[in-house]
C-alpha cells in the first residue's frame, strides 16, 4: 500500500457525516501509537485538576487496580471507533458503560466538558509535533466531530463546535484550575507506576523520568512531579 493511500482515502470522505470512519482509520492505521500515546498523556493532564484528580483519588481504581482501570479504558474507547462506531450495537454498549460508570459519581458539565477537550486538543498537538505527517484538516474535523458526538451521547451541554473553541476550553479550563493537590499527585504516582509495569526493573527509574520529561511545567507543579534532567527532556522530545 502507498505511504500516503489512506490519506487520499480520508480527503475523499466528508468530515461532516464519515467523521467516525476518518476517526477510525486515522487512529487505527495511520496513527495507531501516536494517539495512544496522546490519549494517556491527555488522561494524565486531568488529573491536575483538583475535582478530578480528587475524585479518582477517592475511587481507588488507579490506587489499587492501576492496569485493570487503565485496560478497561483502552478497551471502551476502541469499541467506540471500531467498524460501526458509536452508532453500532457495541459502540452504543461502550457509551452505556461510561455513562454508568461515570453516573455514579457528581461530576461537573464543565470538568467533563475539560476532559472531552483534552482527547481532541492534545492528540492534534501531539501529532502536529512528532507524528510521520501533520493532521490533515478532515482528520481535525473528524476528530472534533468524533467527540462531539460522544459528548452529545453522554448528555453534555455547551459542547465546543470547533477544534479553536476545543483548544481554547482546554488552555483556559488548566489556567484556572491547576493547582497542586496531594490527592491529585497520589493518582499521577500511581499512573506513572503503571507505565514503569510495561519496562524491566532496571528500566523503571529511566521510565519515570521519560514520562516526566513529556510534561509541561503548570502540569509538573499542579502534580507534584520533580523535573526531569533537561538532557532527558531533549532525548525525550527527539525521540
Amino acid at each position: 500500500m502507498a505511504r500516503y493511500s489512506r490519506l487520499r482515502q480520508i480527503q475523499r470522505l466528508d468530515p461532516e457525516s464519515d467523521y467516525q470512519e476518518i476517526y477510525r482509520i486515522s487512529t487505527e492505521y495511520e496513527f495507531p501509537w501516536d494517539v495512544t500515546r496522546a490519549l494517556e498523556l491527555a488522561l494524565f493532564r486531568t488529573y491536575a485538576v483538583p475535582s478530578i484528580g480528587g475524585l479518582l483519588d477517592r475511587t481507588r481504581e488507579f490506587a489499587d487496580h492501576g492496569q485493570k482501570r487503565y485496560d478497561d479504558t483502552v478497551v471502551l474507547l476502541y469499541e467506540t471507533t471500531r467498524d460501526g462506531g458509536m452508532d453500532a450495537p457495541r459502540g452504543r454498549a461502550a457509551i452505556r458503560q461510561m455513562n454508568r460508570i461515570h453516573g455514579r459519581y457528581p461530576i461537573s458539565n464543565d470538568d467533563f466538558l475539560y476532559v472531552l477537550s483534552t482527547f481532541v486538543v492534545v492528540p492534534v498537538r501531539w501529532i502536529s509535533r512528532y507524528g510521520w505527517r501533520p493532521y490533515s484538516r478532515h482528520e481535525v474535523r473528524a476528530t472534533v466531530n468524533t467527540f462531539r458526538h460522544m459528548g452529545r451521547l453522554m448528555g453534555l451541554k455547551d459542547i465546543p463546535e470547533t477544534y479553536e473553541e476545543f483548544a481554547a476550553l482546554l488552555d483556559g479550563y488548566e489556567r484556572e484550575h491547576y493547582a497542586f493537590n496531594e490527592p491529585s499527585r497520589r493518582v499521577a504516582e500511581a499512573t506513572i507506576a503503571i507505565f514503569q509495569g510495561w519496562f524491566p526493573g532496571f528500566a523503571r527509574p529511566l521510565a519515570r523520568s521519560g514520562v516526566i520529561a513529556l510534561t509541561d511545567t503548570p502540569l509538573r507543579e499542579a502534580l507534584g512531579l520533580r523535573r526531569s534532567p533537561r538532557a532527558l527532556e531533549v532525548a525525550a522530545d527527539r525521540a
